[in-house]
């Protein structure tokens, strides 16, 4: 399996990277979609569950490598991987996203920024690492192995407002949370806190997205005239792109509906890539209107473990 696909946004050199997948419930992946109608787009299995990827994305800049978003990292039990349907175990020990790193010539060393869309597990899990580094890397390490950062040489990026909300759960958000994945960073100090759309390097900038969760956020890649748009979780997988088909998962609905209604009025006519994070078998693909919907064109396909 081909875990690094290059693309080139203007004079950016990108990868998606496939840190792994998982297998959440099709129901609430599609809201008040009726089965019938999402079936027919992706099959779920015996348990009503249907493959994710978690898909990153990796961008070559003249300030230093980014990553976006982290997959959901290695610091979970069995009983956890099993409830959501977790497989990123990479070679040796290590995890899917660090052999995609490898495959895209880079190290995890190597990364100097990483822009979480937002802090949900499967966002943000692989932005620690349990360990103290000096041993070799596993999957089943103690839970009383200390907590490091998995990119030792980056800084950090995500919405004030999404690391505050992280930081105040209740009884529908405290599962999607979890303090490891983000405290440890601000422990070090290493958080970079935006407010609102802005650029954080040169031909990357980044969009509040509000309702998946209040301060989700997209990152745009953009360069002569050539866009990118990782989508993160405000439209999951190329199954989403209809307007009304929003995820159960999402806290705000009616504010993700107007969400990607505005970025569809841009993306369309803009020629934009979207980068899908979660579709098992689409990786990107540009957006274009079919008579009242859209469909997806110019789509590269993953070469996926999942059997349709």
């Amino acid at each position: 399996m081909t875990l690094a696909l290059p693309f080139t946004v203007g004079r950016f050199r990108c990868f998606t990277l496939e840190a792994g997948l998982q297998r959440l419930d099709g129901g609430a992946m599609f809201g008040v979609v009726p089965k019938p109608l999402w079936e027919r787009a992706i099959q779920p299995d015996e348990r009503n569950r249907i493959p994710l990827a978690m898909r990153c994305l990796l961008i070559e800049h003249p300030d230093g490598l980014v990553l976006v978003d982290t997959g959901a990292g290695d610091k979970d039990g069995a009983r956890f991987r099993d409830i959501y349907g977790l497989e990123n175990e990479g070679r040796q020990g290590a995890t899917q996203l660090e052999d995609a790193i490898l495959e895209a010539g880079h190290r995890p060393e190597d990364v100097r920024w990483v822009i979480n869309t937002h802090l949900h597990f499967d966002h943000a899990g692989g932005n620690t690492r349990r360990g103290s580094g000096d041993e070799p890397p596993s999957l089943s390490l103690s839970e009383s192995q200390p907590i490091r950062l998995a990119f030792p040489n980056a800084t950090y990026v995500v919405q004030r407002g999404e690391l505050e909300f992280a930081r105040h759960t209740n009884e529908r958000t405290r599962a999607s949370y979890l303090s490891a994945n983000f405290e440890p960073i601000a422990d070090q100090r290493r958080w970079k806190l935006l407010n609102g759309d802005v650029q954080v390097l040169p031909g990357i900038s980044v969009r509040v997205t509000p309702g998946h969760v209040p301060w989700h956020q997209t990152v745009m890649i953009s360069d002569g005239g050539d866009h990118a748009l990782f989508l993160g979780d405000l439209i999951a997988t190329s199954a989403h792109l209809p307007l009304p088909w929003i995820m159960g998962y999402d806290l705000e609905p009616l504010r993700t509906l107007e969400s990607k209604r505005t970025l569809m009025e841009q993306a369309v006519p803009g020629g934009w890539r979207f980068v899908f994070e979660h579709d098992a078998h689409v990786a990107w693909g540009y957006p274009v209107k079919e008579g009242k919907g859209f469909a997806l064109e110019g789509m590269q396909l993953v070469d996926s473990p999942v059997a349709d």
